[in-house]
C-alpha cells in the first residue's frame, strides 16, 4: 500500500527514538479493533525499511459470544498480510471474573511468555493518545500522583531482555479510524466497548465528549501531552530518589537512616520510602503505607507501625528506621 502522512510520521518518529531498532523481532498485540489494525498495517508498511521480523498475538478473553470469530478474523487478516498470528485463550478464571485488571495482567503475561518463546525483543501495542488521555483522567480520579498520571509510557521493560513499546501515543482514536477507512480496513466491532459498567468506557463515552464540548476540543492530545511532560519529571525524581536511597540505606536489617531521610524534601522522602518498601516487601506500596512509615521520622525511639502486607513492621532504632519481619 502507498505511504501516507501516518506512515511518514511514524517512520520519522522511530528514526528519532530507538524504540524499535532495525532488524528487531517484534511481537504485535492485535485485538482486531481499529487501533491495533492501524498499528499492524503501519509496521507492515514500514517493515521493508526497517527489516523487522513481525509476529502477531491475539488474546481471546472468551467474554463475548463472538470471541472465537474475532480471533479467527485477526488470524486470517494477519496471515493475509503475511504475518504469523498466534492466539492465546484465557484460563477459566479470566473468563468468569471479567475484570479489566485481571484481563490486563493476563494479557501482559501472555505477551511476555510468547515473546520469550518466539525470541522477540519487543512487544508492540496500539495504545493511542486517546488511551493516554483516558488513563490520565482515570488515575486522576483515583487520587494518583505523578506515577499514575504518567503511567502510559512510550516504552518500558517487561523483562531485562524484552521491551514494551507503544509507538502510536501521538495519534488519536479518531485518526486511527480515519486511517483504517482510508486503507479499506474494516476493524472487528467490540461490543464490550459500549458497556458503561467499565469505568474506562464511561470516561471514553461520557466524560471526554463533555470535556471536548465544554472545555477543550483537543482535550485528548492535551492530556496526552501533560502525561508526557509529567513522565520526564517522574523519571528525574525517581533517579534522584534512588541516588539518595543508596546513601542512607543499610542492609542487615534493612533500614533507612531517619536523620538523613528527614533532611530531604517530602517529594524525595516519599519516593525513597516507596522504593525501599517495594524492594523489601516485593509489592507496590500505597499512599497510606508510605505515610505511616514517614510518621516514624519524628516518632520516639522504639515506635513502630502496624503490619504492612505480609506481616513486616517498621520500627525506630535510632538513628535507623528498620523493617522487622515476622
Amino acid at each position: 500500500m502507498a505511504w501516507g502522512w501516518v506512515q511518514a510520521r511514524l517512520h520519522q518518529l522511530l528514526r528519532q527514538h530507538p524504540w524499535l531498532p532495525p532488524h528487531g523481532s517484534l511481537l504485535i498485540g492485535v485485538s482486531g479493533g481499529q487501533d491495533s489494525l492501524c498499528l499492524l498495517r503501519l509496521l507492515i508498511d514500514l517493515q521493508p525499511h526497517w527489516h523487522w521480523s513481525l509476529q502477531v498475538v491475539h488474546c481471546n478473553h472468551g467474554w463475548r459470544e463472538d470471541a472465537q470469530a474475532n480471533a479467527e478474523f485477526v488470524q486470517t487478516l494477519s496471515e493475509t498480510w503475511g504475518v504469523t498470528c498466534r492466539v492465546a485463550i484465557a484460563p477459566p478464571e479470566i473468563k468468569t471474573q471479567k475484570t479489566e485488571a485481571a484481563a490486563r495482567a493476563w494479557r501482559y503475561q501472555v505477551f511476555t511468555e510468547m515473546a520469550q518463546g518466539q525470541n522477540c525483543s519487543h512487544v508492540v501495542t496500539g495504545h493511542t493518545a486517546s488511551d493516554q488521555a483516558e488513563t490520565v483522567l482515570l488515575n486522576l480520579l483515583r487520587g494518583s500522583g505523578l506515577d499514575g498520571l504518567s503511567s502510559l509510557t512510550w516504552q518500558r521493560s517487561l523483562t531485562p531482555e524484552i521491551s514494551l513499546v507503544r509507538p502510536l501515543l501521538w495519534i488519536t482514536r479518531d485518526e486511527t479510524a480515519s486511517f483504517c477507512q482510508g486503507q479499506g480496513i474494516s476493524p472487528w466491532p467490540d461490543a464490550t466497548n459500549e458497556q458503561l459498567t467499565y469505568r474506562r468506557n464511561r470516561i471514553r463515552q461520557e466524560l471526554i465528549p463533555y470535556l471536548q464540548e465544554h472545555f477543550n476540543a483537543q482535550v485528548e492530545p492535551a492530556l496526552a501531552r501533560t502525561s508526557d511532560l509529567l513522565q520526564g519529571d517522574r523519571e528525574y525524581l525517581e533517579a534522584q530518589a534512588l541516588a539518595l536511597r543508596l546513601t542512607l540505606e543499610q542492609s542487615h536489617p534493612p533500614g533507612l537512616h531517619r536523620v538523613m531521610l528527614g533532611q530531604a524534601h517530602l517529594a524525595l522522602q516519599r519516593r525513597v520510602v516507596r522504593q525501599f518498601l517495594q524492594q523489601h516487601l516485593s509489592r507496590r506500596s500505597n499512599y497510606a503505607q508510605i505515610a505511616k512509615f514517614l510518621h516514624l521520622l519524628t516518632a520516639p525511639n522504639h515506635s513502630q507501625t502496624d503490619p504492612f502486607p505480609g506481616g513486616a513492621i517498621a520500627r525506630v532504632d535510632h538513628p535507623w528506621i528498620q523493617l522487622i519481619f515476622p
